[in-house]
């Protein structure tokens, strides 16, 4: 499960390759590693109809019942400690780090965003998988030289929740992108799942504008031979930079 990728080309390539026409995000520096519950950039279905780049917090709200499972064990932590618990306020402030990548699009909780206006792209130019074996990150890319590509992502408008316990209740938007069965390179490292990518323009405009039952084509897994390993070891893909 892709938790951590990498976006080293500018802007200028994201929007045409994307075909924006609105950029949102002020002078966007390369970014070697994003991190779930941070902002980052992606290309979306603005509400006005514009499709724009723009800043957006990695991490869509959880499942309902994800929420009120975490809140039952906090309150039965808490009850053990011989306190008090106001149930329906610890699940109103019960913290949502957030749901970063979505698989199984056939749940009642997704569908709601896989229609045109909710879809979005996601820039990278290479994605991290964990590999547990030898407890380090192995990161994959197009090629040596990372060129850009895109997720392909969903995204909801001010969300109103608690993110963090330090920070209480927060309005901001978010995104996920989506996975599927891996292909052979990330297999070998992740079996269970990588990332929804799309390299071409005519898949981004798919993306971006069919209907649902023509876009889920989309989420599937790259071919076998197509990404290559271009780090290993380390929290950001350094390298991308140089």
């Amino acid at each position: 499960m892709c938790n951590l990728y990498s976006l080293t080309k500018g802007q200028a390539a994201i929007v045409a390759m994307a075909r924006a026409m609105r950029d949102t995000t002020g002078n966007l520096p390369p970014i070697p590693g994003i991190f779930p519950d941070y902002t980052a950039p992606i290309v979306r279905n603005a509400a006005d109809g514009v499709r724009e780049l723009a800043l957006v917090r990695w991490g869509m709200p959880s499942s309902q019942r994800a929420i009120f499972d975490a809140a039952k064990k906090r309150a039965g932590k808490l009850e053990a400690k011989g306190k008090t618990v106001d149930f329906d306020e610890l699940l109103r402030m019960e913290p949502d780090s957030g749901t970063t990548n979505v698989r199984n699009t056939a749940s009642a909780h997704w569908k709601r965003w896989l229609g045109v206006e909710s879809r979005c792209v996601v820039p990278l130019t290479s994605f991290s998988e964990f590999d547990h074996g030898a407890k380090q990150d192995v990161w994959f890319a197009l090629s040596p030289d990372r060129p850009l590509a895109f997720f392909a992502g969903i995204w909801t408008p001010q969300w109103t929740g608690v993110r963090k316990i330090k920070t209480g209740m927060e309005t901001t938007d978010l995104f996920a992108f989506l996975t599927t069965e891996p292909n052979r390179e990330v297999g070998a490292i992740h079996p269970k799942a990588m990332p929804v990518i799309l390299t071409k323009p005519e898949e981004i405009e798919t993306w971006m504008t069919a209907p649902w039952e023509q876009a889920k084509t989309l989420q599937r897994p790259l071919p076998d031979g197509v990404l290559v390993e271009v780090a290993r070891g380390v929290k950001k893909d350094e390298a991308a930079t140089a």
